[in-house]
């Protein structure tokens, strides 16, 4: 696929991975669109690029969204659909983890009523994360919602065929949703990665990279792009 003239939808679009995304997009020639729960906290977008307001969990919203955008190229989804919750299974609090899996139906819903309008040929690419297949103690939240968005997609790609569908597994990355701040987060960082090949956190612009990839290639689908730093083979 080339960029260049195409229209794509970017949910979270307005910071961290989403927001790379869009950017990356713009810089390759296409019309982007770029949705956010929050909009008024957009960053700096480029000129050109619309946003609009919808929050993935409201189905009756997004399908509204899609009948008004449509027809579209590429979709992407890097939204999280809600709060995350962190910590051992046996202490965790079970609201908060069963409220984890809302990235998982929120990814579902942009897939269930994006796909009909994206073009013969359209692409999309959603984002899980490393803890999907090698999880260190305390994600089991990100583990389990990150193996079922990837299981999701490797069915679903063969349901929508010759429109694709893949995923990026980013690894630790530097954007907002990194709960340390100050002088801790770049502790946590250093401590976080020291065992992974390239030990250091990744950059929005390195996992945006990753989605390009997956949208260009025209050969790929079904499958998960892993961007991480090595975090697989640490």
């Amino acid at each position: 696929m080339k960029v260049a003239n195409k229209k794509a939808i970017v949910f979270g679009g307005t910071s961290g991975i989403g927001l790379a995304t869009v950017n990356k997009l713009a810089s390759l020639g296409a019309s982007v669109i770029a949705v956010s729960r929050s909009p008024e906290k957009a960053g700096d977008l480029p000129t050109g690029v619309s946003v609009k307001q919808c929050d993935v969990t409201d189905r009756q919203a997004l399908a509204a969204l899609f009948e008004d955008c449509a027809p579209f190229d590429i979709l992407v989804s890097s939204a999280t659909g809600g709060t995350r919750t962190l910590g051992p299974l046996i202490t965790m609090d079970m609201d908060g983890y069963q409220a984890s899996f809302d990235k998982l139906w929120g990814y579902a819903n942009v897939v269930r009523f994006g796909t009909q309008h994206l073009s013969e040929n359209g692409t999309i690419v959603l984002v899980s994360g490393a803890p999907a297949r090698r999880a260190k103690p305390g994600q089991v939240s990100l583990s389990s919602v990150g193996a079922a968005v990837e299981a999701m997609v490797k069915t679903v790609a063969s349901e929508i065929a010759p429109r694709r569908i893949n995923v990026v597994s980013p690894g630790i990355i530097d954007t907002p949703m990194y709960p340390a701040e100050g002088q801790s987060r770049q502790e946590s960082f250093t401590a976080n990665t020291a065992s992974h090949l390239i030990p250091r956190a990744g950059t929005a612009e390195e996992v945006a990279q990753g989605i390009v990839f997956m949208i260009e290639n025209d050969f790929v689908t079904g499958t998960t792009v892993d961007v991480d730093g090595g975090w697989l083979l640490s």
